[in-house]
């Protein structure tokens, strides 16, 4: 095996965190390698169909690295300006905005645009490199090993590894056995997704099916178990169509209707659902028309930082629980990786202790508000189609709905609203069991507000944490018909 030389810091993974978290550090001066699997011209392609990904993000995310990094971004990577996100009950009576000014994005291009910065700011770049696990010495990760293009196998050394391999990594599924990085992430905790770019002609206008200024997000248990339909616009007479699934919710499904759906035939189905759309032709450029992959719909990882190690991204099971974007959390979770990695490095510390702070520093930024929303998207997998358009109808106004999807958790209670949920027992049931949720939602948001300070805080904080999701997930089981 060949010796490939010793860096700072490498990267794995040249995806949306991986070519910010480069960049970042090789500007505080360090000496990064970045590692990825594809050719250069296809930089972030995420699975053999492409850059497989709703391709929405929210303007704050954008903001974010405009700060930090001083960077500007605009066409042809930000594809298309959208005002907000819309949720949709079953029947499309009832819709929510949340979230704020956003972009659909085109993939291939932003990723391109990101991999310029990282070798402008200095970073080292290695293409075609498939990265098979950690060196390991002391219980420490101390490098990488993989193959190149020519399948020759090589060593690379560092002080720190940043890990954006992914949901599926094989660098945390490899680390040693440790209180601080889960190596594996519960089937139950990942969505099965899949979307079309189409151009289309349309047909006729309606709002609660195609909406040229918002994204639209329908929650119908039938034809997306377990998770949600989504149309988002993208320039031109062009969108994003997908949907994603959790497989126990699609079982369910499928063994009480007798059916044997899967992924692409529900997809398929949520096509032709849809009155608006005629006229389908896939937009194949970059031929990324197609495409599924698999998103971590839980919390954060509770720690990201073992001796030598952190992770960013989708790695680190960053996408956000309910809406399952993973391209914010990226976006945050890889500029702060890059400067952590690099005052480590400056302190002589890269311990878990001596890279704490990143752990902080993301909490703060994003991850607080991702373990209470992980009890709500148990919740709302746990509810049929008639409970979901009942409770969106009555059980919370817009802004109380619009404040759980910020973090913020409205106070509720069943005598306040008593006369709204009174139509059946069923009803009441599933209010108060909403009550319940709210109250464990702050709980947990309380728990992350004061999230540990030090690795001695940590295993208390986790044990605590990881009890009160399984107590959700026994007290709420998928229940999508």
């Amino acid at each position: 095996m060949r010796d490939g030389g010793e860096y700072d810091i490498i990267v794995a993974g040249a995806g949306i965190a991986g070519t910010l978290a480069a960049a970042m550090a090789s500007r505080k001066g360090k000496r990064v390698i970045l590692l990825d699997r594809n050719p250069e011209a296809q930089v972030g392609k995420k699975t053999i169909w492409g850059w497989t990904c709703g391709d929405a993000v929210a303007g704050s995310h954008i903001d974010f690295v405009k700060k930090k990094m001083s960077v500007t971004f605009g066409e042809p990577e930000l594809d298309r300006r959208v005002d907000g996100v819309y949720a949709l009950s079953p029947d499309l009576e009832t819709k929510f905005k949340f979230e704020g000014v956003g972009y659909t994005l085109d993939r291939p291009e932003f990723e391109a645009k990101l991999l310029k910065i990282a070798k402008g700011s200095g970073s080292e770049y290695v293409s075609e490199f498939e990265v098979q696990g950690p060196i390991l010495e002391d219980r420490r990760v101390v490098g990488v090993f993989g193959r190149d293009k020519s399948k020759e196998e090589i060593r690379y050394r560092s002080k720190v590894v940043i890990d954006t391999l992914g949901i599926s990594t094989v660098l945390r599924r490899n680390l040693p056995d440790n209180p601080f990085v889960d190596r594996t992430i519960d089937i139950d905790d990942v969505e099965s997704t899949g979307r079309y770019i189409y151009e289309f002609d349309l047909d006729h206008e309606d709002l609660a099916y195609y909406d040229r200024e918002n994204a639209l997000i329908h929650l119908n248990n039938m034809m997306a178990p377990g998770g949600y339909g989504w149309v988002f616009p993208k320039s031109g007479n062009r969108i994003n169509v997908g949907i994603g699934v959790q497989k126990k919710s699609l079982d369910i499904r499928n063994t009480k209707l007798g059916k044997k759906d899967n992924l692409q035939t529900l997809i398929d189905e949520y096509v032709k659902w849809n009155p608006l759309f005629k006229n389908l032709r896939i937009w194949n450029k970059n031929n990324n028309g197609k495409g599924s992959w698999s998103v971590a719909v839980r919390r954060p990882i509770e720690s990201m930082v073992f001796d030598g190690y952190m992770g960013a991204g989708d790695s680190m099971a960053l996408p956000n629980p309910i809406s399952a974007g993973g391209i914010g959390p990226a976006m945050l979770s890889g500029v702060l990786a890059g400067e952590n990695a690099a005052k480590a490095i400056e302190a002589n510390d890269t311990s878990t202790e001596g890279m704490w702070q990143y752990n902080l520093d993301y909490n703060q930024a994003y991850g607080k508000k991702m373990a209470g929303m992980e009890v709500f998207r148990i919740y709302l997998q746990s509810l049929n189609n008639d409970i979901l358009n009942y409770g969106m109808r009555t059980f919370l106004s817009t802004k109380e709905a619009s404040d759980i999807t910020l973090g913020i958790v409205p106070e509720l209670s069943l005598a306040s609203k008593f006369k709204m949920v009174l139509k059946g027992t069923r009803n009441i049931s599933a209010f108060s069991n909403l009550v319940h949720v709210m109250g464990r939602m702050k709980t947990l948001n309380q728990m992350y507000e004061n999230y540990p300070a030090s690795v001695k805080e940590f295993a208390p904080f986790k044990k605590q944490v990881v009890h009160m999701i399984e107590e959700a997930k026994e007290r709420f089981p998928s229940s999508p018909i």
